[in-house]
């Protein structure tokens, strides 16, 4: 019998400024060497949940509390922060919360000279750990400079660096392109089995966190446990759909197609599903569905020609890259983190200037026009929400575009009213924005440029950080913005679901080219072009393959056809 390194005995927590608890009558035992995934919707608990493992509460973040939090037999409130972190290391979401060092080396090694490890073996040590999460050409750089998947794996070498036995990841996956994400989560299932370690991943890509298998899911809703399955088990109910958690595509197009899910099916992974005794059911399903419509799309509205650009003569960022936008498209930029999809959008928005090239609004060159000539067509949601807050209260930031517009009062208060209730923030239009989760900083800077309904919006990572929830709330938000006023969207995103289901095409940027140009389907489901561009094939794809359907492709339109009409008839309330 393994030992309990994880237990909440009858617990209770209410945050001091809160009237009402977070976490209700929690009992959970996580045992030694188990790998768990905790999900749930924005708001559940979770993070609390994770803060109390690493005893963040109650050592920092203070509250009333009823029953025990223990850490390998050690009461968390009767144990020092410093000894639980040599317990558990943690993996923030918001990577630049928890960097330390100047430069990516000494961030890495900031646990080991706190140790007063030798530096020779100091070095050694983080040379091992910076090559296997990839971040070795980075170890004289500063931690600013880089990417946001390469920050993650900058927090990920610093956590790993510590020999702990329980590691706590933090949404992993919420920075990081498909193929790299799918490269953390096998490095995190090769450390968990290799040595044993405890593993707790807070995810809301349950799909791709599900690459490698888990030992049980809980399902936290509410501030109280509602499942504690096996995948197996927990993809054979309703229960993630009815807590508004998204389920694995391939689990979705099997229901869609009238399949009932048993445990053994095995459908915890796509390659452990037994398909077989269904693939007669989903390949009728598959051939009774209507042909997608066509999208009609305006003039065209943004072109780049010949597009160049380079930091420095040793870093050559985008090559020769053209493309053309029309008006009314909704359009998804994808590829690996650093392969130059951010560097484009600064382009356009003139944040930087190209080496050579073209950039026409329509028809007319923009070379000439400052960025605030710019913004007043063209609106940008940077990925990081820390680097575009310049006010201390929600209502303030989400105002300001259009007090600055001169835009009467009362006008600004209801447009404001409306749009943070659209981003699930009415509730707190009244706090400081100090006071936000990673993921509700987001939706606020999501919210502050579509109150102006510029005439192109770009998105970079809209729903990084959200939950099934409020990513759906908002994107049908945007795709109303999109059919209401025509406005067009560009949406960088690592999300293949959201490039599959919200968008008609998609444009792949690999090492600085553009490699692809089509829909996200085709995109989606060419093994050549997900590969050199670190995508990750969907899982209809496999799915159509094990029911031996040749058109995997079609197969893959067809769901998402489905899902659309699906999804918007129950946003409509029909």
């Amino acid at each position: 019998m393994k030992n309990c390194v994880i237990e909440f005995v009858n617990f209770t927590f209410k945050y001091r400024t809160q009237i009402d608890p977070t976490l209700h009558d929690i009992n959970l035992r996580i045992y030694e060497g188990e790998k768990v995934l905790i999900v749930g919707p924005s708001g559940s608990g979770k993070s609390t949940l994770s803060n109390c493992i690493n005893g963040l509460i109650p050592h920092i973040y203070t509250g009333e509390q009823k029953g025990d939090v223990l850490i390998n037999g050690k009461n968390t409130a009767e144990t020092s922060l410093f000894d639980l972190s040599c317990m558990v290391g943690t993996v923030l979401q918001d990577t630049d919360g928890q960097f330390i060092g100047l430069t990516v080396a000494e961030d890495i090694a900031f646990a080991l000279e706190n140790d007063c490890v030798a530096q020779d073996e100091m070095k050694k040590r983080v040379d091992e750990i910076a090559g296997i999460v990839e971040v070795g050409r980075h170890l004289k750089s500063s931690p600013g400079e880089l990417s946001g998947g390469q920050k993650q794996r900058v927090s990920m070498a610093g956590v790993m660096v510590r020999d702990v036995g329980i590691l706590l990841f933090d949404e992993p996956l919420a920075n990081l392109d498909p193929a790299t994400g799918k490269k953390a989560i096998s490095l995190i299932d090769d450390i968990h089995k290799k040595t044993d370690t405890t593993v707790v991943i807070i995810e809301h890509r349950l799909e791709d966190a599900l690459f490698c298998d888990a030992d049980r899911i809980i399902l936290v809703e509410d501030g109280r446990i509602a499942a504690d399955m096996t995948p197996d088990e927990l993809m054979s109910t309703d229960v993630l759909v009815r807590a508004g958690v998204r389920e694995p595509l391939y689990v979705s197009a099997l229901k869609a197609a009238g399949v009932k899910i048993l445990p053994e099916d095995e459908a915890g992974q796509i390659d452990t599903l037994h398909v077989e005794k269904h693939s007669d059911r989903v390949r009728s399903w598959y051939h009774k569905q209507p042909a997608p419509p066509a999208p009609v799309y305006g003039d065209e509205v943004l072109s780049v020609s010949h597009l160049s650009f380079a930091y420095d003569q040793s870093r050559q960022v985008l090559d020769d890259v053209s493309l053309s936008v029309r008006q009314g498209e909704m359009m998804a930029i994808v590829g690996k983190n650093g392969a130059g999809k951010t560097t484009l959008a600064n382009l356009i928005c003139g944040f930087l200037q190209p080496l050579s090239g073209e950039i026409r609004l329509n028809g007319s060159d923009i070379s000439p026009l400052t960025i605030k000539e710019r913004g007043e067509h063209i609106g940008l949601v940077m990925q990081n929400p820390n680097q575009m807050i310049s006010k201390s209260m929600i209502y303030d930031e989400v105002a300001l575009g259009l007090q600055v517009r001169g835009v009467p009062e009362d006008e600004i208060k209801e447009r404001v009213n409306k749009v943070l209730r659209i981003c699930g923030l009415y509730p707190y239009r009244n706090w400081p924005i100090s006071a936000l989760s990673f993921g509700q900083k987001k939706r606020v800077t999501i919210a502050a440029i579509l109150i102006l309904e510029p005439e192109i919006m770009i998105l970079d990572e809209p729903t990084a950080g959200q939950d099934y929830r409020h990513y759906t709330e908002i994107m049908e938000f945007v795709r109303d913005i999109n059919e209401r006023t025509g406005t067009t969207l560009i949406m960088i995103t690592h999300d293949m679901h959201l490039m599959l289901e919200y968008t008609d095409r998609a444009v792949v940027i690999a090492d600085g080219h553009l490699l692809a140009d089509g829909t996200p389907a085709s995109i989606l489901t060419d093994d050549v072009i997900s590969d050199r561009a670190y995508l990750k094939r969907t899982s209809l794809y496999d799915l159509a393959h094990a029911c031996r359907i040749d058109d995997a492709d079609g197969f893959t339109e067809a769901f998402i056809n489905y899902e659309r009409t699906h999804s918007r008839g129950q946003h409509d309330g029909t």
